[in-house]
């Protein structure tokens, strides 16, 4: 590969790398967002349970304090109806005394049913309490995880700049200029051959192209189809055959 070329495909691939740092940089803060959007969202869960406990509390309250108002009145019929003259005034407080006995049975019925609702809802702000405190914790780590990503991702972006800095000052500004056009344009600029494929976009290469493109002689060649700067990748290297330690003989044994 010509070592513009070769150059320009490292760039590519900090490039790439950069890219990606960026990405996950730019959403990590935003799923850090979500993770407290979501503790939140089990805050007010739990206080709108706890509010239900309260209105349970207070409307138990209300009925008790009914009962002891209708049993003063009582105390109070009882007390007036020993004063009757006639027995229709008689009646009229026994009348009003069951009113009163009666209110306050409904009164009871309904603590009892308050009383029943209170259980589940102390259960069910106890479970919200306890699993807050679990998400709390996890959220907790989950941040710190994002916010230690973050920076690692930061400084990973920083070097990756540093090092294609470097890259580019030993290519030429021309080359340069139709690399950063070609990736601006299509995200990517630098696409190896295979076989007699394109292959970022896997269209046929037309033969005197590739010869073109072997000869190196014509200056930077682009893909006809997609645009990209291509490239003929060196073959690999051929490892030399590990040595077989059994062709190897055993000297001769000396007579002695």
């Amino acid at each position: 590969m010509p070592s513009d070329l070769s150059v320009l495909q490292q760039i590519q691939e900090l490039d790439q790398r950069d890219d990606e740092l960026t990405r996950e940089i730019d959403n990590l803060p935003k799923h850090v967002e979500a993770i407290e959007a979501r503790l939140e969202a089990h805050r007010r869960e739990l206080a709108k349970t706890e509010e239900f406990l309260a209105e349970n509390g207070k409307e138990r309250r209300q009925l008790e304090g009914q009962i002891g108002d209708h049993g003063t009145k009582i105390s109070k019929l009882q007390d007036q109806m020993a004063g009757a003259r006639t027995n229709e005034q008689y009646h009229a407080f026994q009348h009003e005394i069951q009113f009163c006995k009666d209110r306050i049975d409904d009164c009871e019925l309904q603590i009892l049913e308050t009383m029943e609702a209170a259980e589940d809802l102390q259960a069910n702000v106890a479970k919200a309490r306890a699993e807050l405190q679990r998400e709390e914790a996890q959220v907790a780590s989950d941040v710190e995880q994002a916010r230690i990503r973050i920076d690692a991702d930061k400084r990973e972006r920083e070097e990756k700049r540093a090092t294609r800095k470097e890259l580019s000052v030993g290519v030429p500004a021309p080359t340069m200029r139709t690399y950063e056009r070609i990736r601006k344009a299509s995200g990517r600029a630098v696409a190896a051959v295979y076989g007699e494929d394109c292959g970022a976009c896997h269209v046929r290469v037309r033969p005197k192209f590739l010869q073109d493109l072997r000869r190196n002689d014509k200056g930077i060649l682009t893909c006809e189809s997609c645009g990209l700067i291509l490239f003929i990748p060196d073959p690999p290297e051929e490892l030399e055959p590990a040595e077989d330690p059994d062709s190897q003989q055993s000297p001769a044994p000396q007579d002695g």
